[in-house]
């Protein structure tokens, strides 16, 4: 299977993940890529700005786009649930 995503590349979330508080653009690294015969899925880790780990996840190709160059990254509070 030919995979879009690379291991610990920097990927941004394409959507809104409400279950998991985060929010289209969000920046993530992948730590991990789970694969079968129909799909490619993906372990993301969320880091805050002090490079502390904030959360693990697993989302589907379609959840994720690459990072453009000249893209700016917005800051705020992640809510911890």
């Amino acid at each position: 299977m030919n995979k879009k995503f690379k291991l610990y590349q920097q990927v941004v979330l394409s959507r809104a993940l409400p279950e998991h508080n985060l929010e289209k653009g969000d920046v993530a690294i992948i730590v991990e890529i789970i694969e079968n015969e129909t799909k490619t899925g993906y372990v993301l880790e969320i880091f805050d700005v002090n490079g502390e780990a904030l959360k693990v996840i697993v989302v589907s190709e379609s959840d994720i786009s690459e990072v453009k160059p000249h893209s700016i990254v917005n800051y705020r509070e992640l809510q911890v649930k």
